[in-house]
């Protein structure tokens, strides 16, 4: 049980940085470096979300398991995702916008179905898939 709770302390920084990031006031000064560097963001963030839900309820996948536990990761991304945008329409110079969670969700998705992908290979490899 200890180590289970150990292991969710990534998860739960990741997300405690992105209430604190969306938490700041947006400003007439907020520039971009480019145009879409948000969405960039947005999809890293998430991706590293998700990346962090899988490490923390499935620190050693196995076959019957991944898939579950990989939804998860995404589901749980995608669902925080659109509780940061819910939250930042309370926030002064922020709004919800849901490209942002289209973002979100692509990012937490490609971590997913890249998760997925080596999982099937390290199977494949030990010939459990064969």
């Amino acid at each position: 049980m200890k180590a289970a709770l150990v292991r969710m302390i990534p998860m739960l920084c990741v997300m405690g940085i992105i209430f604190i990031l969306s938490h700041q006031p947006g400003t007439d000064e907020d520039r971009s470096l480019f145009p879409g560097d948000d969405k960039i963001a947005h999809m890293i963030v998430y991706g590293v979300l998700a990346a962090a839900v899988i490490a923390s309820f499935a620190p050693d996948i196995r076959k019957s398991k991944s898939t579950i536990v990989v939804g998860l990761a995404f589901i749980v991304s995608l669902l925080y995702g659109v509780s940061d945008e819910f939250h930042q329409s309370f926030i002064p110079g922020r709004f919800s916008s849901g490209a942002d969670i289209l973002a979100d969700a692509a990012g937490a998705g490609l971590i997913c179905v890249t998760w997925l992908v080596l999982v099937k290979r390290k199977a494949q490899r030990k010939g459990v898939y064969s």
